[in-house]
């Protein structure tokens, strides 16, 4: 059984009309999640029009309900100060970030916090076996947002949240974070970059040609954490079979030498050829075929525990479509 948490709240984070991390990227997903048969519940979002066909997935996933994340397992990536800010700026309708990327209104603050309930939501029914996988719809979403720095659309750190979760909760000793975002995920490797513990791969359009400007190989982690992140930047352009060969030349060894015993992923669809924030080509396909590799990679070591979040994608008939084959992907 895979599991999906998502919830038409996260509507309520609103940015600005011509922001990138809209609320129709949730309608999108809702509608094509219901047309596909991945979720049957009723749809209480508009339709955001056509987004072409969309096959069906053959199973219908165990929906999941998430609830607002308690302040205590955000402290254990962010400390209290930064928590405070975003609550006071949330409530002035204000920017988060000095660049203006990360607008938020008054409901951001509570909205973000559901964000990251709705991953802890699918970890635990990973970890006591309701579920094989799960995938968390959610937003805003949380790859750029460092400890103390919320970045690029995002507010809280919500798949490292989700990782200290695991460790501090479930007692998971190793484990490893894939980000297949295009854009590099500064502020889960700032969480974990000295760290021996946690594995972080980022697959990424290369940071001299794409937001945020980090992600180089030489990146590697620092101290105890030295040789646990792994940066493999991709150049403009760059396809399918490019990218997948990446991953099974650099990724999937590191992965399988690491042996984790739980795989949380950051699955950004704006590697999308048709994605307007960035370069890389990628199809809906391709995105199939590395979340195969993944779900090989937990079934191998991880006893298939293995928990995905949404991050970006702003073409909304390019994310709709690619996280139907990104879940479809999840079952055996």
């Amino acid at each position: 059984m895979i599991g999906i948490c998502t919830s038409p709240r996260f509507v309520e984070h609103i940015t600005r009309p011509e922001h990138p991390e809209r609320p129709q990227r949730i309608e999108a997903i809702f509608q094509a999640l219901r047309r596909s048969g991945l979720v049957t519940s009723p749809n209480p979002l508009p339709d955001v029009g056509d987004l072409g066909p969309i096959p069906s997935a053959g199973f219908s996933c165990l929906e999941l309900e998430p609830t607002a994340v308690e302040e205590k397992w955000l402290l254990t990536v962010h400390p209290p100060a930064y928590i405070e800010r975003v609550r006071q700026i949330c409530r002035a309708s204000g920017v988060l970030d000095s660049q203006g990327d990360t607008p938020v209104c008054p409901a951001s603050f509570e909205i973000a916090r559901l964000s990251v309930g709705a991953l802890l939501k699918c970890c635990d029914a990973v970890m006591d076996q309701t579920v094989r996988r799960a995938f968390a719809a959610v937003r805003p979403p949380g790859h750029h947002a460092e400890p103390d720095q919320p970045m690029g659309f995002c507010v809280f750190a919500n798949v490292a949240i989700a990782a200290r979760y695991l460790q501090q909760r479930h007692g998971i000793g190793r484990i490893a974070i894939v980000d297949f975002d295009v854009h590099h995920g500064n502020g889960t490797q700032a969480v974990f970059e000295a760290e021996r513990d946690v594995l972080f791969v980022s697959l990424h359009q290369h940071p001299r040609t794409a937001y945020p400007g980090t992600g180089f190989e030489w990146e590697t982690g620092f101290g105890p954490g030295d040789g646990s992140t792994l940066n493999i930047p991709l150049m403009p352009g760059t396809e399918d079979e490019e990218y997948l060969a990446a991953m099974d030349r650099l990724a999937m060894p590191r992965l399988h030498e690491f042996r984790p015993e739980f795989l949380l992923v950051s699955a950004g669809f704006d590697g999308h050829r048709d994605d307007p924030l960035a370069s890389l080509n990628l199809s809906e396909d391709g995105f199939a075929q590395i979340t195969r590799r993944l779900v090989n990679v937990a079934n191998e070591h991880c006893g298939g525990r293995l928990v995905s979040a949404l991050e970006g994608g702003y073409n909304l008939r390019a994310l709709a479509r690619s996280v139907v084959r990104h879940v479809a992907e999840l079952r055996d």
